[in-house]
């Protein structure tokens, strides 16, 4: 394994998942160096989420291998869920719009609270965590009281990447990258997880169009579109079922 506080190599070969009506995706072949930013591309029900909660070890393939820090999936799937966390995944772990900025904080405080038992480290980790992706509290229009309904999607994949990364996680995974973001937010959203990436976290981005990304990514993985049999929702909404059954929730070791 590589050192604890730099990010996790990351290989697939043949990696394939099948679901209720057939292949969600198929044959995925890469081998990735830690640190690297990895764009998933791929048009939507090419099977991009399920691909994430795979490698994050969320939920189990029908077919290949892959490995992370040379944990093999799926046999040594509870040790990645340890290394690794999961930023905005929509329908697993997005931001609950009910909850204000603060009360999103005060739970990722507590969900670590068992490992980190001084108050202070707890909050000086999730600060350090935040500031590497530049979502600044102090400049809400309310401040920690600010609703999350009231981000801008710039800022809630701010806010969301900075929580996944208060566990110290060694590969980090992000779906939905470029969603409902404008041409010029798109960008700062690449360049935010191209710097995760260059402070040594292993960053797995997906989006329907890696050109976006204009360079940043060392890596994109191409995924075909859904065949007419794949029924890639339903697919879908298996793997999301399965991957809160997984413990989705234990972002990852701290």
């Amino acid at each position: 394994m590589t050192d604890p506080e730099s990010g996790a190599a990351v290989a697939a070969r043949a990696l394939s998942l099948r679901g209720p009506r057939g292949w969600v995706y198929r044959g995925v072949d890469f081998t990735a160096r830690p640190g690297t930013l990895i764009a998933v591309e791929g048009p939507a029900g090419s099977g991009r989420t399920s691909l994430l909660l795979t490698l994050a070890g969320r939920m189990r393939p029908t077919e290949g291998s892959a490995t992370v820090d040379g944990l093999r999936l799926p046999r040594q799937a509870a040790k990645v869920r340890r290394i690794s966390a999961l930023g905005p995944v929509p329908g697993v772990n997005q931001l609950d719009p009910a909850l204000t900025v603060g009360e999103h904080i005060r739970e990722r405080r507590q969900l670590h609270a068992p490992v980190l038992s001084l108050p202070g480290r707890r909050d000086q980790q999730v600060t350090e965590a935040l500031a590497r992706t530049g979502f600044a509290v102090d400049r809400l229009p309310h401040g920690p009281r600010t609703p999350v309904r009231d981000l801008d999607g710039l800022r809630m994949l701010r806010l969301a990447t900075g929580l996944a990364l208060t566990g110290r996680p060694r590969l980090l995974c992000v779906d939905d990258t470029d969603d409902r973001l404008h041409t010029a937010d798109r960008a700062a959203a690449w360049q935010l997880l191209h710097q995760v990436a260059r402070s040594g976290v292993t960053v797995l981005a997906a989006t329907t169009d890696a050109a976006a990304a204009d360079g940043l990514a060392g890596l994109t993985v191409h995924l075909p579109g859904a065949t007419e049999e794949a029924a890639p929702k339903e697919a879908e909404t298996a793997a999301v079922a399965a991957a809160k059954d997984e413990g989705a929730a234990t972002d990852a070791r701290v």
